[in-house]
């Protein structure tokens, strides 16, 4: 009747009467009482495993996802395609409970996917080596910003304004429980203010965290900000979008120290928000600090080809004052979706996805602009996000589109107090031209 406690009442008698006490209560009893609730739970009674399912589908129902909705929203979560080989693959039970493979001889198989998934991340950014996967993009951000603090000589992060807010509030927190300065760099018509961090940057800067297309979609060259990082001798850090870097130029050829970003775009799901996986990838210098680890290839006593935790740099694994992290997980399964999606694709596949992307982002701009309702903020160059004003309020305009079967933009002045009226629309290559024509049908229908 009840699977998840199959503990019988007389089962539950005999553990007590061995170990000497008279109730469940007194196994907590090392508990203070004045932190204990001290009644029951606001829950309902039990339920049976068919009444469980029954509620959680009611529950699931409530929620429109984009199966309902024609999705042009972004903001750091995108509806791109994901090949049902991904789900065929994944789906194998020898996958669903993969987490750290403490014991290579019997996890050669996880291994070797995590060591196919830091040769894919490494070759996608342009650098020279992989972790094995984070938490998210956010986390391995500050993670990254922890690196530098860490290794470089300051107190000081600066992040550009350009970089998404949330990843900003995410390296803030972690900064502020380590006494560290963050620093926000401005931005200007939608771009860093190179100006400005000239100024504000100096011998106790650690690290420069930049976004790669930025937040708002547009494509920034860093040239002249990597130069300027270096100079004062801290570490340049870009979260980047991985599929992007199939035809921007990545990382590596920048000279960045660290690449960062969120993997969710590779064959992940939206999955309301959550698992994704973050990614970290570094120069060799850089390599013994990374946080978490680093899979390896070797050979076995037979001579066969084999693969091991090489670098381990938490706190389980060397002196806890060593440790560089206390990354538990690496995400083994998302990281796995990625290993797949980016072998089904290849090179070549990527590189279609990113320029449809361009291609079709940029007709609905067009297009949209065309109605006489909207109103083009920056005249930079973007990848699948860009900018519209209009006069009316972003979240009314994305209720009505609502109604019309669309899941509307970004509002950004949710994020940016002044972008008041702004909207950041996102089309990916899942977009057709039908649904971006009837995008535009329904903001002509819609009265201003």
């Amino acid at each position: 009747m009840f699977p998840y406690i199959p503990n019988t009442e007389q089962d539950e008698a005999k553990m007590l009467e061995v170990l000497g006490i008279d109730s469940v209560d007194r196994l907590f009893d090392d508990i203070p009482e004045q932190v204990k609730l001290k009644r029951r739970l606001n829950l309902c009674a039990p339920l049976s495993e068919a009444e469980v399912s029954k509620h959680i589908r009611g529950l699931a129902e409530k929620n429109t996802s984009t199966n309902e909705l024609i999705c042009f929203l972004g903001a750091g979560a995108y509806d791109h395609a994901i090949p049902s080989v991904i789900h065929h693959l994944v789906s194998r039970s020898e996958f669903n409970t993969a987490y750290t493979p403490y014991q290579p001889e019997i996890s050669q198989g996880t291994l070797q996917a995590i060591f196919e998934y830091q040769t894919m991340i490494a070759n996608v950014t342009g650098m020279e080596v992989s972790n094995a996967s984070m938490y998210d993009g956010a986390s391995a951000t500050a993670e990254a910003a922890m690196l530098a603090v860490a290794n470089q000589k300051g107190n000081t992060i600066l992040i550009s304004e350009t970089v998404h807010p949330e990843v900003r509030e995410v390296v803030k927190t972690y900064m502020r429980f380590n006494d560290i300065n963050v620093i926000e760099i401005p931005a200007v018509s939608g771009v860093t203010d190179i100006e400005n961090l000239k100024r504000v940057i100096s011998k106790e800067t650690v690290g420069v965290i930049v976004q790669s297309p930025n937040f708002f979609g547009i494509i920034e060259d860093y040239t002249e900000a990597v130069a300027v990082t270096h100079e004062n001798k801290a570490l340049f850090i870009m979260n980047v979008d991985p599929i992007a870097m199939s035809i921007l130029k990545t990382p590596g050829e920048y000279g960045a120290d660290l690449a960062v970003g969120e993997g969710q775009v590779l064959g992940n799901g939206l999955n309301y928000g959550g698992p994704y996986l973050g990614f970290m990838a570094a120069s060799t210098k850089q390599m013994r600090k990374l946080p978490g680890r680093i899979v390896g290839q070797t050979m076995d006593l037979d001579g066969k080809r084999a693969f091991t935790l090489t670098l381990q740099a938490r706190e389980q694994h060397i002196r806890r004052e060593k440790a560089t992290s206390n990354i538990c997980s690496n995400q083994a399964l998302n990281a796995l979706c990625a290993t797949i999606y980016l072998s089904a694709l290849g090179k070549e596949g990527l590189k279609e996805v990113a320029t449809q992307c361009v291609k079709k982002s940029h007709y609905a701009q067009k297009k949209l602009i065309g109605t006489g309702k909207f109103r083009a903020v920056y005249e930079a160059p973007f990848f699948k996000e860009f900018v519209l004003e209009t006069d009316m309020a972003i979240d009314k305009l994305n209720e009505k589109l609502a109604e019309k079967g669309f899941l509307g933009g970004f509002d950004l002045g949710k994020a940016y107090p002044s972008d008041q009226n702004r909207v950041l629309f996102c089309v990916t290559e899942k977009r057709t031209k039908e649904e971006i024509d009837a995008l535009v049908e329904a903001m002509e229908a819609i009265k201003w």
